[in-house]
């Protein structure tokens, strides 16, 4: 039983008052319909045209008007830090990794893995236990795929990975 009306409208920014809030870990921000649970233990069902990244959005509004924030849970995380943040964060990304960017730091969920080859190039990797906000990707509201998700990198078979890749082909002909 629902508790709270129906979720349907996405809220961009902040309205002038918040009536209630969500914890959801990264996972669990990615949804087209679903029943949630505010943190004072209301229920309340999203219902979304399509899948949506929420980590693009401020919150939700109710079918009468009440908002609800949308907050990042804090789940297991590595820090990744020292000099060639840079490197670091392309070789994360060349794995399709969600990771967080910031100025002094790279932040990643858990994974031992990742965290073996981060050591491996140099990186200080610690352990966290903090809210995950990945860079949105920049092709909209789509989110990178992990080197877990069990898809292959053969590319022969005609496998996407729902986005498009930025690649230089020569198509010039001689004679």
């Amino acid at each position: 039983m629902t508790d709270l009306p129906p979720a349907r409208k996405l809220l961009e920014t902040a309205p002038p008052r918040c009536d209630a809030v969500v914890v959801l870990n990264y996972d669990e921000r990615l949804l087209r319909r679903k029943r949630l649970q505010t943190t004072s233990g209301a229920g309340f069902l999203v219902d979304l045209p399509e899948v949506t990244n929420l980590d693009g959005y401020w919150g939700l509004e109710l079918e009468d008007g009440r908002c609800v924030q949308v907050q990042p849970a804090a789940e297991h995380v590595l820090i990744i830090t020292g000099a060639g943040l840079a490197r670091f964060a392309w070789h994360i990304g060349n794995r399709h990794t969600p990771c967080q960017i910031e100025a002094e730091r790279l932040v990643i969920r858990a994974d031992h893995v990742l965290e073996a080859m981060l050591r491996q190039l140099g990186a200080t990797v610690s352990t966290d236990s903090a809210p995950f906000t990945p860079e949105l990707g920049a092709y909209g509201m789509g989110r990178p795929m992990g080197h877990d998700h069990g898809h292959s990198h053969d590319h022969s078979q005609g496998h996407s990975h729902g986005h498009q890749h930025d690649h230089a082909h020569s198509h010039s002909h001689h004679g």
